[in-house]
């Protein structure tokens, strides 16, 4: 699904989760992240009478949350195509995971799904291997530069992701936006400018447009970032009545 670059031997110093400042990224990392974790506090399964929660990373890459995830509750599982050393499930050259049916409680994805060919088939999967009840948290493009890694298919607006996750079976139990319009125009604006300027000189560049995308951020509600939004987080549930 995504080219994997190297896991770092600390999984909470992973670039996700601690951007360096200055980074091209790091407003929006920094936001993303706490938008994996309001996802987990609000609706994320919890530990099931003793027992751990199986909680799979859809297209995982170098599994950048994993830290997120206390490892006493969660058993975390890694899905991605078989070249990626970090999966612990395989997907299929037919895009089918390789695990039985209603066998996972959670699943995340985090800015995958723009890049998947296929994102009905995805979905569908995902729904599949959800246990009845089980909740999938997603994370994808509403706004952003073009960036395949390696191919880069689609954005969506908040209307459009609801509506293909609901398509595909899920109940939507929760929905949130991050980075609205204005701090969003500075982000593009970066980066269509950074890249001018000599690899020595770019820090110089972006440190202070970060700031301002950071500032910027703070003049949008949220109840308008939920509609209009770089990157979205939508919490999808499986109904109790098994597969579609």
């Amino acid at each position: 699904m995504r080219r994997t670059e190297q896991m770092p031997d600390d999984a909470s110093k992973h670039y996700r989760i601690k951007p360096p400042f200055p980074h091209s990224r790091w407003y929006y990392l920094k936001k993303l992240k706490e938008l994996v974790e309001w996802g987990r506090d609000n609706y994320i399964l919890k530990n099931k009478g003793g027992e751990k929660v199986v909680l799979a990373d859809y297209g995982c890459g170098t599994k950048p949350y994993i830290s997120l995830f206390n490892q006493n509750e969660y058993q975390y599982l890694g899905i991605d195509l078989e070249w990626n050393p970090y999966a612990d499930i395989i997907v299929g050259n037919d895009s089918k995971i390789q695990t039985e049916s209603d066998s996972i409680d959670v699943i995340i994805s985090t800015q995958v799904l723009e890049h998947v060919e296929d994102p009905d088939g995805y979905l569908s999967e995902a729904y599949r291997v959800l246990r009845p009840g089980g909740r999938i948290l997603l994370t994808t493009h509403g706004y952003w530069m073009y960036h395949p890694d390696p191919t880069d298919y689609w954005r969506w607006t908040s209307a459009g992701l609801k509506k293909i996750v609901e398509k595909n079976g899920f109940k939507v139990i929760g929905f949130k936006g991050i980075i609205g319009r204005m701090a969003m125009g500075l982000q593009l604006f970066q980066d269509g400018l950074v890249f001018k300027f000599p690899k020595f000189l770019q820090p110089l560049v972006v440190a202070p447009l970060q700031i301002l995308i950071w500032l910027f951020d703070k003049f949008q509600r949220q109840e308008v970032i939920d509609f209009d939004a770089c990157t979205y987080i939508i919490i999808g549930e499986k109904n109790n009545g098994s597969n579609k």
